[in-house]
């Protein structure tokens, strides 16, 4: 009996010292999931008054010119300054498209899960806001060359602006909300750090196939309200032209929608439509009898 109390007193204290570990891991990881949550929120914001608010603001209140209409197109594009700004700004977006695309790169990916485990998510995003970053702080705005439109007469001078503005806010509004719907936590990584700290494994490999599938081929669902982002402004200067044209031209070359991926999503919106049609007083079994027959349907 006494023999035992030694080995019951180790185990004791390696359970301790294991449970102590779990602990140290857990706040380890939690604290680099807020850390990124943080850095990835602030840059997108930064985001939002780059792309979109600060170039409306500037027509509104009336900032310096961001173009000069006196000048011809073939004196500008031989002007040093235009050619240096637009190099610049295209070696900044051209950092953005290998960082988004190579660290996606299936062999890539595997290689980065295989080393971080449960923050690959979290460092890609990380990274994303990164070089986001980098983008806006180095960005060269073309000054010296014309717009490409410019509403400058009254009294659409005032309007366009505004009007601009409204579109630029339900825009924003519906991205923010298809993010929500797209599962923001997962997309961020916070949901992997806290599925790994409770065991429950990866959260994407919880989801349905066909949600796997349709996650593959779009995991940014904001395009036609990027577009409008990008491309509604009441003055359109060469550098606002190359990065609308060249993230358009990204984003349309990014997503691989196809039929059954269509199919999915109009499932998912009729289930959606259904459930939002039923009246207050409607009971809770009609509510699962519908859910259930759309599972058994399409799945």
């Amino acid at each position: 009996m006494q023999s035992l109390i030694p080995e019951i007193s180790f185990t004791q204290k390696k359970l301790k010292f294991d449970m102590a570990s779990i602990d140290l891991r857990v706040s380890y990881l939690s604290i680099l999931a807020l850390l990124n949550f943080v850095f990835v929120f602030v840059t997108g914001t930064d985001f939002v008054r780059f792309i979109s608010f600060r170039a409306i603001y500037h027509n509104i209140t009336g900032g310096s010119a961001l173009c000069q209409e006196s000048v011809p197109w073939s004196v500008a594009l031989r002007d040093t300054s235009v050619l240096k700004a637009v190099c610049v700004d295209l070696i900044l977006l051209a950092l953005f498209t290998v960082q988004h695309s190579v660290l996606a790169w299936p062999p890539v990916k595997q290689a980065c899960q295989s080393v971080l485990g449960v923050l690959n998510r979290a460092m890609y995003c990380s990274t994303t806001a990164l070089a986001l970053q980098a983008l806006m702080r180095f960005w060269q705005p073309v000054t010296n060359a014309p717009c490409l439109w410019s509403v400058h007469d009254a009294p659409w001078d005032i309007w366009f602006p505004l009007i601009c503005f409204v579109f630029h806010f339900l825009a924003w509004a519906i991205i923010f909300s298809i993010l929500l719907i797209f599962d923001y936590g997962e997309l961020l990584g916070i949901k992997q750090v806290y599925y790994e700290c409770l065991g429950m494994g990866d959260p994407l490999a919880l989801k349905s196939a066909r949600a796997q599938r349709l996650y593959a081929h779009l995991r940014h669902p904001v395009c036609l309200e990027l577009g409008v982002v990008l491309w509604l402004l009441p003055t359109f200067p060469l550098d606002r032209f190359l990065l609308a044209g060249y993230l358009t031209i990204y984003l349309a070359l990014a997503h691989s929608l196809d039929t059954q991926d269509c199919a999915y999503l109009s499932v998912q919106l009729r289930s959606k439509m259904q459930i939002f049609s039923i009246p207050p007083g409607g009971s809770g079994q009609a509510l699962s009898t519908t859910a259930n027959n759309n599972n058994h349907k399409h799945d």
